[in-house]
């Protein structure tokens, strides 16, 4: 006897439709598969932002700026996102004087930036700026510790290619904001030199 392959599959799709024909009820429609699940996003990892890594960044940043686009002599912001390294969102200081910027921020990212800073070619240089400097940071209000950093040899970039120096300061740092309206402050000082900048930032989730 030659056995014939059952496809049981077509005569019970079959059969079903006909009696839904039959009975006039509509047949129930299969039920959707689960969709497969997604693999979790990789984390991205960054390197250690120690002194070291945020003043070279920092210095760079404003250093290796196009001409008339600078982060430390805008007046406004409009500058603020240019160029910004991975990791985190540096806020710029002043050349001298008092500016006021509105910035956009990603929520995602620390803050960072000086209330006075300075890199010099030798490290006795930054020695004597930093034993004058003054400076403190207030944010949505109220007043944060900055973070005095002793003269650090660092590497950075600027529109003739990479120079060496020391560089020192007190810094403000934060971790990411909430999404919303913040302001925040900079002032510093060190002998004639003097900076003060007032941020209103803009905390989006990109």
């Amino acid at each position: 006897m030659i056995r014939r392959p059952v496809l049981i599959g077509p005569l019970l799709i079959g059969s079903a439709l006909l009696l839904a024909a039959c009975s006039g009820t509509p047949a129930p429609a299969p039920a959707p598969s689960a969709p497969a699940e997604q693999a979790p996003a990789e984390q991205v990892k960054t390197e250690p932002l120690t002194p070291q890594r945020l003043q070279s960044l920092w210095w760079s940043w404003t250093s290796s700026a196009e001409p008339g686009q600078s982060p430390v002599e805008d007046t406004t912001g409009q500058y603020c996102g240019d160029s910004q390294p991975f990791g985190v969102w540096l806020l710029a200081s002043t050349s001298s004087g008092t500016a006021d910027r509105h910035c956009q921020v990603p929520a995602a990212l620390p803050i960072a930036g000086p209330a006075a800073a300075q890199v010099t070619k030798d490290q006795s240089g930054c020695t004597t700026f930093l034993a004058a400097a003054k400076g403190e940071a207030t944010l949505d209000g109220k007043p944060v510790q900055l973070e005095k950093m002793e003269p650090t040899k660092i590497t950075y970039e600027t529109e003739q290619g990479s120079k060496e120096g020391f560089s020192c300061g007190l810094w403000f740092r934060a971790g990411p904001l909430s999404p919303g309206q913040h302001t925040l402050t900079l002032r510093g000082s060190s002998g004639s030199f003097t900076s003060e900048v007032n941020y209103n930032l803009t905390v989006v989730r990109l």
